[in-house]
């Protein structure tokens, strides 16, 4: 994994600090929050700084060394600055799916980075599909798996857990990492077109009124 770069104990302490904020205070975790009401109302900051707030520490503590994890192999491929606009962009894109699937919801509320660390996640699989997960599962059969399941669980509204968030990250990592390194695309096509499948599955759902 090599040395944790600055960039990534950046994030996790803005996370870290954000988060503890929003635990101790309940007016500033509310007026940060991924709300639909108050996005409709013009507040369109709520996209980005949900996804610096946590629920629990449990939850902070999991997206946070799933990404101690992850960030490393993605930096080390396309640079600092390059893995800053994966993240960011995968968060917003995260929201983003969030807003599209529950935009009459005006109560639906969601917070966590969990959008943006999965965007990092599916890029660093982008990188290296044969990368071990758990010890023994290729990275791409896990991606491929959790988006799978994440259509799922936003078919059967499992838990109380974002699944359009995370898929909505992991299609951003997606899109920007092939953007940033094309030369995947010439390296791999196959496995890069077979890592977007799930995207067409659930564009495919969606227009046929299925999920």
């Amino acid at each position: 994994m090599g040395n944790l770069n600055l960039v990534t104990i950046l994030l996790i302490v803005a996370n870290v600090l954000v988060s503890i904020k929003g635990f101790n205070d309940l007016s500033f975790f509310e007026k940060y929050k991924f709300n639909i009401g108050a996005i409709n109302r013009g507040e369109k900051l709520r996209m980005l700084t949900s996804g610096f707030l946590h629920v629990n520490t449990q939850h902070l503590l999991f997206n946070m060394v799933t990404l101690f994890f992850f960030a490393n192999g993605v930096i080390y491929r396309i640079g600092e600055v390059s893995f800053l606009v994966v993240y960011f962009a995968s968060l917003i894109t995260g929201s983003l799916l969030s807003y599209y699937f529950h935009k009459k919801d005006y109560h639906y509320s969601a917070v966590g980075a969990s959008g943006a660390v999965m965007g990092i996640i599916y890029s660093a699989i982008l990188f290296d599909p044969w990368m071990e997960i758990n010890f023994f599962i290729p990275g791409f059969v896990f991606g491929i798996g959790y988006l799978l399941y994440s259509i799922y669980g936003m078919k059967k509204q499992i838990g109380n857990i974002g699944h359009d968030a995370h898929f909505g990250g992991a299609v951003g990592g997606y899109i920007i990492t092939l953007l940033l390194a094309p030369r995947l695309l010439e390296q791999d096509l196959t496995m890069m077109l077979f890592m977007g499948l799930p995207i067409a599955v659930l564009f495919i759902m969606q227009k046929l009124g299925k999920i």
